[in-house]
């Protein structure tokens, strides 16, 4: 990890799904997890890309995937992926039965037109 003061293993994850999706009542692709404040947000394929702009908005570089079996971290300042990293506040995954895309009766039926690549 090169910034690892960024990380707090302490702070639990905002809840199950993208904070702001939610808010809009959008849907996420893969969900990603802010390792400093645990703001869970969707990653860049997501038509929202929340995950890119929190980061952008607060300065906290650091995320990791919030997929179950996933453990790798992201840090957006040098553009690296790292395998493993600290631990983190639990739970580590969104819940297993939340489909992917998700949420579960928001995503369209054309969902693949939308990811970004």
């Amino acid at each position: 990890m090169t910034d690892v003061a960024a990380i707090d293993p302490s702070v639990p994850p905002s809840g199950a799904g993208c904070v702001d999706c939610d808010a809009l009542g959008g849907w996420w692709f893969h969900l990603r997890r802010c390792a400093t404040c645990g703001r869970v947000a969707c990653c860049d394929s997501s038509p929202g890309q929340h995950a890119t702009a929190h980061f952008k908005a607060t300065g906290h570089p650091v995320v990791r995937s919030f997929e179950p079996g996933e453990e790798w971290f992201w840090d957006y300042s040098t553009d690296e992926l790292y395998e493993s990293g600290p631990g983190l506040a639990p739970p580590t995954h969104h819940p297993a039965d939340q489909p992917v895309p998700g949420p579960a009766g928001r995503v369209p039926e054309d969902w693949a037109r939308s990811l970004h690549r």
